[in-house]
């Protein structure tokens, strides 16, 4: 049912559910839960832009603006093949401990609803599957902790719904803690435990919820319907406790949550992106992906948010950002070279940063191997210092050269 790679020495992926499809369906339709192959057991980790083919033929497609309905969207959008919830955040102790962490459950249509047929009835009947990812990196020690499971979405294995809001993954579990009140989604709690190592977090949000792209519809490529709806929370203070083999630890801290949902994949020349979730200290937030091609340029899809203090929005489009990698960090395991400190400039709002991984072993080795970490924030706002926390996404680097 799961799968632990705990301390490891060296994707959260948008889109990446054609990947976890394509394993599902091998390994957990029958038998109900499942273990994805891992590099001892498969000749090599799925390529992202092959992870992310595959058919789209009778799904919902993200082909225009539409109307958000919350606390409904809260929830799960069968119809449509990919989705994904997702919580990062830096966790602060009163001992003066750090950690970062992740968890992450997506969700894959295995086949589009068949009206034409009736459905069995059975609790194990189900088109959906799901996976989740769990890490938690230990700067102090050096410690990553990163595990994976999945399961089919019938007979209550797995499942996601709102309202009252409930993603849950066996017991990993995100759900609203207002029992009163349904259709509220704050206070959330997220709960995870494996190999001694867990989360039990209450998050409560500071800022109004972001309508990511163009009113929550973002596009990652040419042609109609390569896109996602997609919104975040980008700053929720957080309380609760860390365990790790050490023993407990009391933290507060920062967390930042984001909800896609598409029928999509990549362009054929786009085989990852680098995504960041930067939490300035003065209370504003930046978005910001970049999809890069085989040859390593950045794509004209790339685009991102920059969040003001009150939670106001302007969209940041391609060309806007200037992000250069200052230095980089192979994996002893899979050999990919990642970078782990940039230079991110925006002109047009007189910002410089210098981003760091808190740690460079942040490699999660799993179904699609992807590098997700933890970062530290310096640099100037105008004529004024800048300072933050926040999280990185690296996908696709096991197959591509470093942007130029």
């Amino acid at each position: 049912m799961r799968r632990s790679l705990n301390k490891m020495q060296n994707a959260r992926l948008p889109m990446a559910g054609m990947a976890v499809a394509w394993l599902l369906v091998v390994g957990v339709v029958i038998a109900g839960c499942g273990t994805a192959p891992t590099p001892e057991n498969q000749d090599e980790p799925l390529e992202l832009a092959a992870a992310m083919g595959g058919d789209t033929l009778g799904y919902a497609r993200a082909d225009q603006v539409r109307e958000f309905d919350f606390p409904t969207d809260y929830g799960a959008h069968p119809d449509y093949k990919t989705e994904w919830w997702y919580f990062t955040g830096n966790l602060f102790s009163d001992e003066g401990r750090r950690f970062g962490y992740e968890m992450v459950v997506f969700r894959t249509a295995m086949a589009p609803e068949d009206t034409t047929q009736t459905p069995i009835a059975s609790d194990w009947t189900t088109r959906q599957l799901y996976m989740g990812h769990f890490s938690l990196a230990d700067p102090e020690t050096g410690d990553f902790h990163a595990f994976e499971r999945f399961s089919r979405g019938g007979a209550g294995l797995a499942g996601a719904e709102s309202p009252p809001f409930r993603i849950w993954l066996n017991d990993w579990t995100m759900a609203s803690m207002d029992a009163f009140n349904p259709d509220e989604l704050f206070p959330i709690r997220l709960q995870a435990q494996e190999d001694g190592v867990a989360i039990d977090l209450t998050l409560n949000a500071i800022k109004p919820i972001v309508l990511q792209g163009d009113r929550g519809w973002d596009p990652k490529g040419a042609g109609a319907g390569n896109a996602s709806y997609y919104y975040s929370f980008t700053r929720m203070e957080t309380t609760g406790t860390v365990t790790i083999p050490d023993g407990t630890f009391d933290i507060t801290g920062q967390s930042w949550k984001d909800h896609e949902w598409s029928t999509s994949a990549l362009g054929p020349d786009e085989t990852g992106w680098d995504w960041f979730a930067l939490q300035l200290d003065d209370g504003r937030d930046i978005m910001y992906y970049q999809l890069r091609r085989e040859d390593g340029s950045v794509s004209p899809f790339t685009g991102g948010s920059f969040i003001e203090v009150d939670g106001s929005k302007r969209h940041l489009t391609t060309g806007e950002v200037e992000l250069i990698v200052l230095d980089t960090w192979q994996s002893d395991v899979s050999g990919a070279e990642y970078p782990v400190r940039w230079e991110l400039n925006i002109p047009a709002e007189d910002l410089a940063l210098e981003i760091s991984a808190v740690q460079p072993n942040q490699e999660l080795n799993v179904s699609v191997r992807y590098w997700e970490g933890a970062v530290d924030i310096s640099g100037r706002y105008g004529d004024q210092p800048a300072s933050g926390v926040g999280y990185v996404e690296l996908t696709g680097y096991d197959t591509q050269q470093l942007p130029q």
